[in-house]
C-alpha cells in the first residue's frame, strides 16, 4: 500500500519513511503542499500523512482540495495541541489527528488502524441484525426495519453505518462528531447537536426509542450500537 508523507521538516520525513518502509508501505514525500497536491493525483496513495504547517499552502487547505476529489485516509500531524485546531482538523476532513512530539511507533499504530478500518468498510456490502430486523446495505445506501426501507438525512446514515460497523464500541460525541465532519456540524454546542440526531436515529430504527435495542446510551460516555450481527455478505 502506498503512503503519501507531506511535511517539510526533513528529519521527520527519514524516521517516518524508515519506520513504514520496515512495515512494507511503500513511500512518497513532499515538502510542501503544491507537491502534495501533485503526487496525489499521480500516485493515487492509500493514505496521507499531512503536516499542518507548510511552507506554501496550509495543510488545513491541501486537506479540503483533496477532499473535493477524493475520501483518501488523512493522518494530520501538527504542534497545535488544542481542542478547537483538533477539532477544525478533523471537520475539514482529517480521519485522525496526532500532536507533535510524536512517537514513529505511535505513527504505525495509526496508520495499521486507519489502514484496518478502511479495509473493513470496503469488504462489507450489506449489515444484518437481530434475525435481520435492522438491514443496511452499504453499496445502496438503504436501511430498512422488518423489511420497509425508511428514509435517513445522510448525517443519521452515517452515525448509524459508523456505528454498526464496529459493535459495541462506545463512541464519544467528540468520536462521532468525527465521523459526520463533512456535513458541516462544527458550532458552539456540537455536542448537543449530536445527541439531536442520535434522538432523531432512534425515532425511525427502535421500535421503542424508550428502549432502544441499536442505539444504546453509555452513561457518561456516549453511545453505542447495541445490535447482534447475523451473518454479513462479503465481497471477494
Amino acid at each position: 500500500m502506498k503512503i503519501l508523507l507531506v511535511d517539510d521538516e526533513r528529519r521527520i520525513i527519514e524516521v517516518l519513511e524508515a519506520y513504514l518502509e520496515r512495515e512494507g508501505y511503500e513511500i512518497h514525500c513532499a515538502d510542501n503542499g503544491i507537491d502534495a497536491l501533485k503526487k496525489v493525483k499521480s500516485v493515487q496513495p492509500d493514505l496521507i500523512i499531512l503536516d499542518l504547517m507548510l511552507p506554501d499552502i496550509s495543510g488545513e487547505e491541501v486537506c479540503r482540495l483533496v477532499r473535493k476529489e477524493s475520501d483518501v485516509p488523512i493522518l494530520m500531524l501538527t504542534a497545535k495541541s488544542a481542542e478547537d485546531d483538533r477539532i477544525n482538523g478533523i471537520i475539514i476532513g482529517a480521519d485522525d489527528y496526532l500532536t507533535k512530539p510524536f512517537s514513529p511507533r505511535e505513527v504505525v499504530v495509526r496508520v495499521h488502524a486507519i489502514l484496518r478500518r478502511v479495509k473493513k468498510s470496503e469488504k462489507v456490502e450489506r449489515l444484518e441484525f437481530n434475525g435481520k430486523k435492522l438491514a443496511i446495505d452499504l453499496e445502496k445506501k438503504e436501511v430498512t426495519i422488518n423489511g420497509q426501507e425508511i428514509m435517513l438525512t445522510p448525517i443519521e446514515y452515517k452515525l448509524l453505518t459508523n456505528m454498526a460497523l464496529n459493535p459495541g464500541r462506545v463512541y464519544s460525541r467528540i468520536d462521532l462528531l468525527e465521523k459526520i465532519q463533512d456535513e458541516g456540524i462544527f458550532y458552539e454546542g456540537y455536542e448537543r447537536s449530536v445527541d439531536t440526531h442520535i434522538k432523531n436515529l432512534r425515532k425511525k430504527i427502535e421500535l421503542e426509542s424508550r428502549q432502544p435495542e441499536f442505539i444504546l446510551t453509555v452513561f457518561g460516555m456516549g453511545y453505542k450500537f447495541g445490535g447482534v450481527a447475523d451473518a454479513a455478505d462479503i465481497t471477494v
